[in-house]
Protein backbone atom coordinates (compact mmCIF):
# COMPACT_ATOMS: atom_id res chain seq x y z
CA UNK A 1 0.00 0.00 0.00
CA UNK A 2 1.46 3.82 -0.46
CA UNK A 3 1.78 5.46 2.58
CA UNK A 4 -0.75 8.36 1.00
CA UNK A 5 -3.83 6.05 1.26
CA UNK A 6 -5.55 5.41 4.16
CA UNK A 7 -5.73 1.71 5.57
CA UNK A 8 -8.77 0.39 7.38
CA UNK A 9 -9.27 -2.56 9.98
CA UNK A 10 -12.28 -4.05 9.20
CA UNK A 11 -13.95 -5.06 12.71
CA UNK A 12 -16.85 -7.34 13.10
CA UNK A 13 -18.44 -9.18 15.64
CA UNK A 14 -17.28 -13.08 16.45
CA UNK A 15 -18.55 -15.90 18.55
CA UNK A 16 -17.29 -16.11 21.98
CA UNK A 17 -14.22 -18.63 22.22
CA UNK A 18 -15.37 -20.14 25.01
CA UNK A 19 -18.93 -20.93 23.23
CA UNK A 20 -21.08 -19.68 26.75
CA UNK A 21 -22.82 -17.90 24.63
CA UNK A 22 -24.86 -19.43 21.24
CA UNK A 23 -23.72 -18.07 17.60
CA UNK A 24 -26.96 -17.23 16.16
CA UNK A 25 -27.87 -17.23 12.29
CA UNK A 26 -27.90 -13.46 12.33
CA UNK A 27 -25.02 -13.45 13.74
CA UNK A 28 -23.08 -15.39 10.83
CA UNK A 29 -24.25 -13.39 8.17
CA UNK A 30 -21.94 -10.68 9.19
CA UNK A 31 -19.31 -13.45 7.33
CA UNK A 32 -20.87 -12.15 3.83
CA UNK A 33 -20.44 -8.78 4.63
CA UNK A 34 -16.98 -9.01 5.21
CA UNK A 35 -16.02 -10.63 2.26
CA UNK A 36 -17.85 -8.53 -0.02
CA UNK A 37 -16.09 -5.24 1.72
CA UNK A 38 -12.45 -7.04 1.97
CA UNK A 39 -13.17 -7.31 -2.01
CA UNK A 40 -14.29 -3.88 -2.42
CA UNK A 41 -11.36 -2.63 -0.37
CA UNK A 42 -8.97 -4.62 -2.33
CA UNK A 43 -10.55 -2.96 -5.75
CA UNK A 44 -10.21 0.00 -4.67
CA UNK A 45 -6.25 -0.19 -3.62
CA UNK A 46 -7.00 0.10 0.16
CA UNK A 47 -4.75 -2.47 2.18
CA UNK A 48 -7.17 -3.87 4.88
CA UNK A 49 -7.00 -6.59 7.80
CA UNK A 50 -9.96 -8.16 9.41
CA UNK A 51 -10.00 -8.04 13.29
CA UNK A 52 -12.98 -10.15 15.07
CA UNK A 53 -13.98 -9.59 18.57
CA UNK A 54 -16.62 -11.39 20.59
CA UNK A 55 -17.06 -8.37 23.54
CA UNK A 56 -16.61 -5.21 24.15
CA UNK A 57 -14.07 -5.61 26.38
CA UNK A 58 -11.53 -7.21 23.34
CA UNK A 59 -11.98 -3.99 21.39
CA UNK A 60 -9.51 -1.17 23.28
CA UNK A 61 -6.60 -3.75 22.70
CA UNK A 62 -7.91 -4.56 18.97
CA UNK A 63 -7.93 -0.53 18.39
CA UNK A 64 -4.39 0.08 20.66
CA UNK A 65 -2.37 -1.99 18.37
CA UNK A 66 -3.80 -1.38 14.76
CA UNK A 67 -1.97 1.28 12.63
CA UNK A 68 -4.97 1.51 10.42
CA UNK A 69 -6.23 5.23 9.79
CA UNK A 70 -10.45 3.54 9.35
CA UNK A 71 -11.94 1.40 11.24
CA UNK A 72 -15.32 -0.10 9.10
CA UNK A 73 -17.17 -1.20 11.49
CA UNK A 74 -19.36 -4.11 11.11
CA UNK A 75 -19.81 -5.00 14.62
CA UNK A 76 -24.02 -5.44 14.82
CA UNK A 77 -23.75 -6.67 18.21
CA UNK A 78 -22.39 -9.06 20.70
CA UNK A 79 -23.46 -12.57 21.59
CA UNK A 80 -23.60 -11.18 25.04
CA UNK A 81 -24.86 -7.32 24.74
CA UNK A 82 -26.58 -6.44 21.71
CA UNK A 83 -26.01 -3.07 23.73
CA UNK A 84 -22.30 -3.17 23.80
CA UNK A 85 -21.80 -2.70 19.76
CA UNK A 86 -23.33 0.87 20.12
CA UNK A 87 -19.29 1.94 21.74
CA UNK A 88 -17.51 1.06 19.14
CA UNK A 89 -17.57 4.39 17.27
CA UNK A 90 -16.74 6.36 20.74
CA UNK A 91 -13.69 3.80 21.35
CA UNK A 92 -12.60 4.46 17.60
CA UNK A 93 -12.65 8.06 17.87
CA UNK A 94 -11.08 7.74 21.90
CA UNK A 95 -8.24 6.04 19.72
CA UNK A 96 -7.99 8.23 16.62
CA UNK A 97 -9.63 6.30 14.37
CA UNK A 98 -12.38 7.26 12.14
CA UNK A 99 -15.54 4.89 12.23
CA UNK A 100 -17.80 4.41 9.33
CA UNK A 101 -21.54 4.54 9.50
CA UNK A 102 -23.24 6.22 12.25
CA UNK A 103 -22.51 6.91 15.69
CA UNK A 104 -22.95 6.18 18.91
CA UNK A 105 -25.13 7.86 19.89
CA UNK A 106 -27.60 7.39 16.76
CA UNK A 107 -26.95 3.56 17.85
CA UNK A 108 -27.78 3.53 21.03
CA UNK A 109 -30.75 5.53 20.48
CA UNK A 110 -32.17 2.98 17.08
CA UNK A 111 -31.32 0.06 19.10
CA UNK A 112 -34.76 1.49 21.40
CA UNK A 113 -37.27 1.34 19.52
CA UNK A 114 -39.34 2.37 22.38
CA UNK A 115 -36.91 5.99 22.34
CA UNK A 116 -37.09 6.08 18.84
CA UNK A 117 -40.86 6.05 18.30
CA UNK A 118 -40.62 8.98 20.67
CA UNK A 119 -38.34 11.11 18.79
CA UNK A 120 -40.30 9.90 16.10
CA UNK A 121 -43.56 10.93 17.35
CA UNK A 122 -41.87 14.95 18.59
CA UNK A 123 -40.46 15.18 14.94
CA UNK A 124 -44.12 14.85 13.57
CA UNK A 125 -43.70 11.85 11.93
CA UNK A 126 -46.13 9.03 11.95
CA UNK A 127 -45.91 6.35 13.69
CA UNK A 128 -47.72 2.71 14.89
CA UNK A 129 -49.72 3.32 18.19
CA UNK A 130 -48.44 1.17 21.22
CA UNK A 131 -46.96 0.38 24.48
CA UNK A 132 -44.11 -0.60 26.42
CA UNK A 133 -44.39 -3.52 28.92
CA UNK A 134 -41.31 -4.23 31.04
CA UNK A 135 -40.37 -6.87 32.01
CA UNK A 136 -42.92 -8.84 35.01
CA UNK A 137 -45.42 -6.40 34.06
CA UNK A 138 -48.90 -6.91 32.90
CA UNK A 139 -50.13 -5.75 29.56
CA UNK A 140 -52.05 -2.44 30.45
CA UNK A 141 -54.89 -3.22 29.07
CA UNK A 142 -56.90 -0.04 29.02
CA UNK A 143 -53.63 1.66 27.55
CA UNK A 144 -53.99 -0.10 23.80
CA UNK A 145 -54.81 1.34 20.81
CA UNK A 146 -56.95 -1.01 18.64
CA UNK A 147 -55.74 -4.25 17.62
CA UNK A 148 -54.24 -6.63 15.52
CA UNK A 149 -50.97 -6.10 17.49
CA UNK A 150 -47.36 -7.04 17.07
CA UNK A 151 -45.14 -7.63 19.67
CA UNK A 152 -41.25 -7.01 19.45
CA UNK A 153 -38.58 -6.88 21.71
CA UNK A 154 -37.56 -3.32 22.74
CA UNK A 155 -33.62 -3.31 21.97
CA UNK A 156 -33.49 -6.24 19.52
CA UNK A 157 -31.86 -6.14 16.10
CA UNK A 158 -32.46 -8.30 13.10
CA UNK A 159 -35.67 -9.21 13.22
CA UNK A 160 -33.95 -11.11 17.08
CA UNK A 161 -37.60 -12.78 18.52
CA UNK A 162 -39.96 -11.88 16.18
CA UNK A 163 -42.04 -14.32 13.98
CA UNK A 164 -46.01 -15.55 13.04
CA UNK A 165 -46.53 -16.12 16.77
CA UNK A 166 -45.65 -11.94 17.55
CA UNK A 167 -48.77 -10.77 15.39
CA UNK A 168 -51.80 -10.97 17.63
CA UNK A 169 -55.62 -9.94 16.57
CA UNK A 170 -56.72 -8.76 19.76
CA UNK A 171 -56.56 -8.27 23.40
CA UNK A 172 -56.37 -11.58 25.93
CA UNK A 173 -54.49 -14.76 26.49
CA UNK A 174 -52.46 -14.51 23.29
CA UNK A 175 -51.67 -11.04 23.70
CA UNK A 176 -49.98 -11.64 26.94
CA UNK A 177 -48.22 -14.71 25.84
CA UNK A 178 -46.78 -13.55 23.52
CA UNK A 179 -45.51 -10.32 25.77
CA UNK A 180 -43.99 -12.62 28.36
CA UNK A 181 -42.04 -14.57 25.73
CA UNK A 182 -40.19 -11.81 25.02
CA UNK A 183 -39.51 -10.79 28.39
CA UNK A 184 -38.47 -14.11 29.25
CA UNK A 185 -36.52 -15.76 25.90
CA UNK A 186 -34.80 -12.33 25.52
CA UNK A 187 -34.79 -10.71 28.81
CA UNK A 188 -36.21 -7.37 27.60
CA UNK A 189 -39.16 -5.27 28.15
CA UNK A 190 -41.61 -5.73 24.76
CA UNK A 191 -43.14 -3.19 22.66
CA UNK A 192 -46.50 -3.94 21.61
CA UNK A 193 -48.24 -2.05 18.43
CA UNK A 194 -50.68 -1.69 16.55
CA UNK A 195 -49.89 -3.46 13.73
CA UNK A 196 -50.73 -2.03 10.39
CA UNK A 197 -51.65 -4.49 7.47
CA UNK A 198 -50.62 -3.74 4.48
CA UNK A 199 -47.76 -3.29 2.72
CA UNK A 200 -44.12 -3.14 3.87
CA UNK A 201 -41.84 -0.87 2.72
CA UNK A 202 -37.76 -0.64 3.22
CA UNK A 203 -35.82 2.67 2.12
CA UNK A 204 -31.98 2.53 2.15
CA UNK A 205 -29.98 5.61 2.21
CA UNK A 206 -26.21 6.29 1.92
CA UNK A 207 -24.12 9.38 3.06
CA UNK A 208 -24.32 11.79 -0.14
CA UNK A 209 -21.30 13.69 -1.63
CA UNK A 210 -22.80 17.21 -0.25
CA UNK A 211 -23.59 15.61 3.82
CA UNK A 212 -26.94 14.82 3.47
CA UNK A 213 -28.57 11.49 3.03
CA UNK A 214 -28.77 9.83 -0.97
CA UNK A 215 -32.26 8.22 -1.18
CA UNK A 216 -31.81 4.60 -3.07
CA UNK A 217 -34.89 3.38 -4.74
CA UNK A 218 -37.47 2.23 -2.57
CA UNK A 219 -38.16 -1.94 -2.29
CA UNK A 220 -41.19 -3.28 -0.85
CA UNK A 221 -41.46 -7.00 -0.06
CA UNK A 222 -43.38 -9.42 -1.95
CA UNK A 223 -45.96 -11.39 0.28
CA UNK A 224 -47.88 -12.61 -2.26
CA UNK A 225 -47.05 -16.08 -2.08
CA UNK A 226 -48.14 -16.30 1.58
CA UNK A 227 -51.05 -17.89 3.00
CA UNK A 228 -54.07 -15.89 4.26
CA UNK A 229 -53.22 -17.32 7.67
CA UNK A 230 -49.50 -16.30 7.94
CA UNK A 231 -48.59 -12.73 8.78
CA UNK A 232 -47.10 -10.40 6.49
CA UNK A 233 -43.99 -9.67 8.10
CA UNK A 234 -40.71 -10.14 7.97
CA UNK A 235 -39.75 -11.86 10.87
CA UNK A 236 -36.62 -13.76 11.71
CA UNK A 237 -36.75 -16.81 9.65
CA UNK A 238 -37.53 -14.42 6.77
CA UNK A 239 -34.62 -13.02 7.02
CA UNK A 240 -31.84 -15.57 8.35
CA UNK A 241 -33.44 -19.13 7.79
CA UNK A 242 -32.64 -20.32 4.40
CA UNK A 243 -35.17 -23.43 4.54
CA UNK A 244 -37.81 -22.04 5.49
CA UNK A 245 -41.00 -21.01 3.82
CA UNK A 246 -40.88 -16.98 4.83
CA UNK A 247 -37.20 -16.93 3.41
CA UNK A 248 -38.07 -18.43 0.31
CA UNK A 249 -41.16 -16.29 -0.19
CA UNK A 250 -39.95 -12.66 0.30
CA UNK A 251 -38.51 -11.14 -2.38
CA UNK A 252 -37.88 -7.99 -2.94
CA UNK A 253 -39.45 -5.16 -5.16
CA UNK A 254 -37.12 -2.48 -6.93
CA UNK A 255 -38.69 -0.11 -7.34
CA UNK A 256 -41.47 -0.52 -5.36
CA UNK A 257 -45.07 0.54 -7.68
CA UNK A 258 -45.80 3.76 -5.17
CA UNK A 259 -47.77 7.20 -6.26
CA UNK A 260 -45.75 10.20 -6.80
CA UNK A 261 -47.53 11.35 -3.67
CA UNK A 262 -46.76 8.42 -1.63
CA UNK A 263 -42.82 8.40 -2.68
CA UNK A 264 -42.95 11.95 -2.01
CA UNK A 265 -44.36 11.79 1.38
CA UNK A 266 -42.35 8.58 2.22
CA UNK A 267 -38.98 10.16 0.90
CA UNK A 268 -39.32 13.52 3.33
CA UNK A 269 -40.27 11.44 6.22
CA UNK A 270 -37.30 8.94 5.78
CA UNK A 271 -35.13 12.44 5.27
CA UNK A 272 -36.60 13.19 8.69
CA UNK A 273 -36.14 10.31 10.51
CA UNK A 274 -32.36 10.25 9.43
CA UNK A 275 -31.64 13.89 10.80
CA UNK A 276 -33.40 13.38 13.87
CA UNK A 277 -32.05 10.48 14.71
CA UNK A 278 -28.51 11.40 13.74
CA UNK A 279 -28.18 8.87 11.21
CA UNK A 280 -24.48 9.02 9.04
CA UNK A 281 -22.44 6.87 6.18
CA UNK A 282 -25.96 4.65 5.95
CA UNK A 283 -28.82 3.39 6.91
CA UNK A 284 -32.24 1.91 5.72
CA UNK A 285 -35.89 3.08 7.31
CA UNK A 286 -38.67 0.73 7.68
CA UNK A 287 -41.95 1.91 6.61
CA UNK A 288 -45.54 -0.12 6.85
CA UNK A 289 -47.80 0.89 3.56
CA UNK A 290 -51.65 0.87 5.30
CA UNK A 291 -54.66 -1.10 2.72
CA UNK A 292 -55.61 3.21 2.93
CA UNK A 293 -52.14 4.05 1.14
CA UNK A 294 -50.93 6.17 4.30
CA UNK A 295 -47.56 5.28 5.37
CA UNK A 296 -46.31 5.13 9.04
CA UNK A 297 -42.34 4.69 9.79
CA UNK A 298 -41.58 1.19 12.01
CA UNK A 299 -37.72 2.17 12.78
CA UNK A 300 -34.47 3.21 11.56
CA UNK A 301 -31.76 0.50 11.13
CA UNK A 302 -28.39 2.46 11.68
CA UNK A 303 -25.25 0.29 9.75
CA UNK A 304 -27.71 -2.27 8.12
CA UNK A 305 -26.76 -5.72 6.96
CA UNK A 306 -24.70 -4.59 3.55
CA UNK A 307 -24.06 -8.56 2.40
CA UNK A 308 -24.66 -9.11 -1.20
CA UNK A 309 -27.88 -11.02 -0.11
CA UNK A 310 -29.47 -8.28 1.90
CA UNK A 311 -31.88 -5.94 0.73
CA UNK A 312 -29.36 -2.56 1.24
CA UNK A 313 -26.89 -4.27 -1.27
CA UNK A 314 -30.16 -4.64 -3.80
CA UNK A 315 -30.85 -1.02 -3.30
CA UNK A 316 -27.50 -0.13 -4.50
CA UNK A 317 -28.15 -2.51 -7.15
CA UNK A 318 -30.98 -1.22 -8.16
CA UNK A 319 -29.56 2.45 -8.17
CA UNK A 320 -26.68 1.26 -10.04
CA UNK A 321 -24.33 2.25 -7.49
CA UNK A 322 -21.45 -0.39 -7.53
CA UNK A 323 -20.68 -1.80 -4.05
CA UNK A 324 -17.15 -0.44 -4.02
CA UNK A 325 -18.39 3.04 -4.63
CA UNK A 326 -20.56 2.88 -1.65
CA UNK A 327 -17.58 1.18 0.51
CA UNK A 328 -15.66 4.02 -0.86
CA UNK A 329 -18.38 6.70 -0.10
CA UNK A 330 -18.26 5.23 3.57
CA UNK A 331 -14.22 5.43 4.09
CA UNK A 332 -14.49 8.75 3.05
CA UNK A 333 -17.48 9.88 5.03
CA UNK A 334 -15.84 8.53 8.24
CA UNK A 335 -12.48 10.47 7.34
CA UNK A 336 -14.84 13.66 6.63
CA UNK A 337 -16.34 13.24 10.03
CA UNK A 338 -13.26 12.97 12.15
CA UNK A 339 -12.12 16.32 10.32
CA UNK A 340 -15.49 17.82 11.80
CA UNK A 341 -14.19 17.80 15.42
CA UNK A 342 -10.57 18.93 14.26
CA UNK A 343 -11.16 21.95 15.76
CA UNK A 344 -11.17 20.49 19.28
CA UNK A 345 -7.42 18.89 18.79
CA UNK A 346 -8.69 15.65 17.17
CA UNK A 347 -7.70 14.81 13.94
CA UNK A 348 -9.15 16.31 10.36
CA UNK A 349 -9.15 14.12 7.57
CA UNK A 350 -9.01 15.24 3.88
CA UNK A 351 -8.39 14.16 0.35
CA UNK A 352 -5.65 15.96 -1.92
CA UNK A 353 -7.22 18.41 -4.58
CA UNK A 354 -5.02 16.79 -8.12
CA UNK A 355 -7.00 13.56 -9.15
CA UNK A 356 -7.69 10.97 -7.34
CA UNK A 357 -4.98 12.50 -4.57
CA UNK A 358 -3.99 11.20 -0.98
CA UNK A 359 -5.60 11.21 1.88
CA UNK A 360 -4.07 13.61 4.66
CA UNK A 361 -5.15 13.91 8.01
CA UNK A 362 -4.50 17.42 10.04
CA UNK A 363 -3.87 16.87 13.82
CA UNK A 364 -2.09 18.91 16.26
CA UNK A 365 1.73 18.32 16.07
CA UNK A 366 3.00 16.17 18.65
CA UNK A 367 7.04 15.96 19.40
CA UNK A 368 7.70 12.62 17.55
CA UNK A 369 6.96 15.55 14.48
CA UNK A 370 9.49 18.27 15.43
CA UNK A 371 12.34 16.99 13.30
CA UNK A 372 10.39 16.33 10.60
CA UNK A 373 8.77 19.72 10.59
CA UNK A 374 12.16 21.18 10.79
CA UNK A 375 13.49 18.82 8.14
CA UNK A 376 11.22 19.85 5.54
CA UNK A 377 10.53 23.29 6.61
CA UNK A 378 14.82 24.14 5.87
CA UNK A 379 14.04 22.04 3.01
CA UNK A 380 11.69 24.53 0.79
CA UNK A 381 14.91 27.12 0.71
CA UNK A 382 12.39 29.85 1.96
CA UNK A 383 14.04 30.71 5.23
CA UNK A 384 17.64 31.96 6.41
CA UNK A 385 19.33 29.94 9.36
CA UNK A 386 18.11 32.83 11.80
CA UNK A 387 14.84 32.39 10.88
CA UNK A 388 14.87 28.79 11.26
CA UNK A 389 15.88 29.26 14.69
CA UNK A 390 12.40 31.37 15.37
CA UNK A 391 10.47 28.75 13.42
CA UNK A 392 11.73 25.80 16.17
CA UNK A 393 11.93 28.15 18.81
CA UNK A 394 7.53 28.81 18.23
CA UNK A 395 7.78 25.25 17.28
CA UNK A 396 9.06 24.08 20.64
CA UNK A 397 7.21 26.43 22.33
CA UNK A 398 4.38 24.86 21.45
CA UNK A 399 4.84 21.65 21.58
CA UNK A 400 6.10 22.27 25.26
CA UNK A 401 2.79 24.31 26.31
CA UNK A 402 0.33 22.57 23.97
CA UNK A 403 -3.17 24.11 23.07
CA UNK A 404 -3.20 26.31 26.14
CA UNK A 405 -0.27 27.67 25.02
CA UNK A 406 0.64 31.53 23.04
CA UNK A 407 0.87 29.12 19.44
CA UNK A 408 -1.40 26.65 18.53
CA UNK A 409 0.57 24.15 16.28
CA UNK A 410 -0.64 21.60 13.58
CA UNK A 411 0.44 19.34 10.72
CA UNK A 412 -0.58 17.64 7.84
CA UNK A 413 0.00 13.84 8.05
CA UNK A 414 -0.15 11.72 5.37
CA UNK A 415 0.61 7.75 6.42
CA UNK A 416 2.11 8.66 9.37
CA UNK A 417 4.46 11.43 7.66
CA UNK A 418 4.01 15.03 8.62
CA UNK A 419 4.14 16.53 5.28
CA UNK A 420 2.95 20.46 6.32
CA UNK A 421 3.09 22.53 9.31
CA UNK A 422 1.49 25.75 10.25
CA UNK A 423 1.07 27.48 13.33
CA UNK A 424 -1.15 30.01 14.67
CA UNK A 425 -2.31 32.43 17.72
CA UNK A 426 -3.73 35.07 19.08
CA UNK A 427 -2.66 38.77 18.71
CA UNK A 428 -1.35 40.00 21.70
CA UNK A 429 -3.32 43.43 22.72
CA UNK A 430 -6.26 42.86 20.22
CA UNK A 431 -9.83 41.67 20.31
CA UNK A 432 -10.61 38.64 18.16
CA UNK A 433 -7.11 38.90 15.64
CA UNK A 434 -5.55 36.02 15.28
CA UNK A 435 -1.83 35.95 13.27
CA UNK A 436 -0.56 32.78 11.36
CA UNK A 437 2.97 32.68 12.27
CA UNK A 438 4.18 30.33 10.70
CA UNK A 439 3.08 27.54 7.67
CA UNK A 440 5.25 24.75 5.35
CA UNK A 441 4.54 22.61 3.02
CA UNK A 442 7.38 19.55 2.46
CA UNK A 443 8.73 19.97 -1.36
CA UNK A 444 7.32 17.07 -2.41
CA UNK A 445 3.51 17.08 -1.69
CA UNK A 446 3.54 21.37 -2.32
CA UNK A 447 0.66 21.99 -4.64
CA UNK A 448 -1.79 18.85 -3.60
CA UNK A 449 -3.65 20.86 -1.13
CA UNK A 450 -1.71 20.35 1.40
CA UNK A 451 -1.12 23.69 1.83
CA UNK A 452 -5.12 25.18 1.37
CA UNK A 453 -6.19 22.34 3.45
CA UNK A 454 -4.22 23.23 6.68
CA UNK A 455 -5.17 26.93 6.24
CA UNK A 456 -8.79 26.21 6.02
CA UNK A 457 -8.43 24.09 8.93
CA UNK A 458 -6.98 26.78 11.20
CA UNK A 459 -9.22 29.55 9.72
CA UNK A 460 -11.99 27.25 10.89
CA UNK A 461 -10.70 27.01 14.61
CA UNK A 462 -9.82 31.08 14.66
CA UNK A 463 -13.92 31.26 13.94
CA UNK A 464 -14.31 28.73 16.67
CA UNK A 465 -12.38 30.51 19.03
CA UNK A 466 -14.15 33.60 18.44
CA UNK A 467 -11.76 34.84 15.71
CA UNK A 468 -12.37 38.16 13.67
CA UNK A 469 -9.51 38.66 11.36
CA UNK A 470 -6.39 36.21 10.37
CA UNK A 471 -3.34 38.02 9.62
CA UNK A 472 -0.23 36.31 7.78
CA UNK A 473 3.27 38.39 7.53
CA UNK A 474 5.58 37.33 4.67
CA UNK A 475 8.30 38.87 2.31
CA UNK A 476 8.31 40.94 -0.57
CA UNK A 477 11.39 38.87 -2.63
CA UNK A 478 10.36 37.63 -5.96
CA UNK A 479 11.45 34.02 -4.63
CA UNK A 480 7.65 34.32 -2.41
CA UNK A 481 5.33 34.89 -5.67
CA UNK A 482 4.12 32.15 -5.51
CA UNK A 483 3.42 32.25 -1.31
CA UNK A 484 1.52 35.69 -1.89
CA UNK A 485 -0.09 34.61 -4.75
CA UNK A 486 -1.47 31.37 -2.70
CA UNK A 487 -2.74 33.26 -0.16
CA UNK A 488 -4.25 35.99 -2.91
CA UNK A 489 -6.42 32.86 -3.88
CA UNK A 490 -7.36 32.01 -0.41
CA UNK A 491 -8.84 35.39 -0.17
CA UNK A 492 -6.32 37.48 2.02
CA UNK A 493 -5.34 40.46 0.43
CA UNK A 494 -2.59 43.30 1.06
CA UNK A 495 -3.09 45.78 3.91
CA UNK A 496 0.17 46.87 4.81
CA UNK A 497 4.30 46.82 3.01
CA UNK A 498 7.29 47.93 5.66
CA UNK A 499 10.27 48.79 3.05
CA UNK A 500 12.97 46.65 4.01
CA UNK A 501 12.00 45.45 7.21
CA UNK A 502 13.41 41.75 6.85
CA UNK A 503 16.77 43.49 5.03
CA UNK A 504 17.54 45.73 2.50
CA UNK A 505 15.45 44.95 -0.86
CA UNK A 506 13.30 42.55 1.84
CA UNK A 507 9.89 44.23 2.46
CA UNK A 508 7.09 42.79 5.17
CA UNK A 509 3.74 42.38 3.19
CA UNK A 510 0.81 41.82 5.74
CA UNK A 511 -2.12 40.18 3.95
CA UNK A 512 -5.08 39.82 6.24
CA UNK A 513 -8.69 38.05 5.79
CA UNK A 514 -11.75 38.92 7.52
CA UNK A 515 -13.51 36.20 9.01
CA UNK A 516 -16.97 35.82 9.45
CA UNK A 517 -17.78 35.27 13.02
CA UNK A 518 -19.16 32.26 14.79
CA UNK A 519 -22.68 31.49 14.37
Amino acid sequence: MKPDTPRVLILHQSPPADGATAWRESDAGVVGEVRAVENALASLGLACRTVGVSRLCEVPAALASAPEEVVFNLVEGFAESAADACSIPALCRAFGKACTGSDTPCLALTLDKWQTKAVFQAAGLVCPPGILVEIGAAVRVADLPPGPYIVKPVSADASEGIDSASVVASRGRALSAAVRRVHDRLRQAALVEQFIAGRELFVSCMEGRDGGPEILPIAEIDFSAFPPDLPRIVDYAAKWLPNSFEYGHTPNIIPSPLTAGQMRLIRDQTLTAWRVTGCRGYARVDFRLSVQGRPYILEVNANPDVSPEAGFAAALTAAKVPFTKFVEACVRDAINRRGAVASSGRPCRKRAKKGPGPFFTIRQSQPRDRDTILAFMAATGFFRPDEMLIAQEVLDESLAKGPGGPYQSFVADEGGRPVGWVCIGPTPCTLGTFDIYWIGVSPDRQGGGVGAGLMAHVEDLIVRQGGRLAVVETSGRAVYDPTRSFYSKLGYHEAARVADFYAPGDDKVICVKPLAPAR
